[in-house]
């Protein structure tokens, strides 16, 4: 007879309306944050299983193996789940360039602007043209 006292452990996410959670990636060693995406179950079951991140994309309406047409793979170190069960953490190293891209404009981190006075200012340089990235336009 199965066990069923143990919860499976992606039952503990609250997950959204759509079936989604939000993630933050994270850059281990520098702790730069990277980018925010979402998971579906299954997206976060294929990390957990693969060590590398695969997100949903919203917009494609699929899974979304990060760096599947960029090279700039995600592994993951650790998965965490904040004090509400509704957002996800990952510790990754990120791959493909060096510098690190994680960003599809071509930088470090999708957060490079930053709000000084009462305008938006351009904190990080495009390290790679997206267009010789990326053959998908968001």
């Amino acid at each position: 007879m199965p066990d069923n006292s143990r919860m499976d452990w992606l039952d503990a996410v609250k997950w959204d309306a759509q079936g989604l959670v939000p993630v933050i990636a994270q850059e281990a060693g520098s702790n730069d944050v990277l980018m925010f995406a979402w998971m579906n179950r299954e997206a976060l079951a294929r990390t957990a299983e693969l060590g590398r991140a695969v997100y949903f994309s919203r917009s494609r309406g699929k899974l979304w193996f990060k760096g599947e047409e960029s090279g700039h793979v995600q592994t993951v170190h650790d998965i965490r789940m904040d004090c509400d069960n509704d957002v996800l953490l990952l510790t990754v190293s990120q791959l493909g360039h060096d510098p690190s891209i994680a960003c599809h404009t071509g930088r470090h981190s999708c957060f490079f602007s930053r709000l000084k006075g009462d305008a938006w200012e351009i904190t990080e340089p495009v390290l790679k043209d997206p267009g010789s990235i990326y053959s998908y336009k968001p």
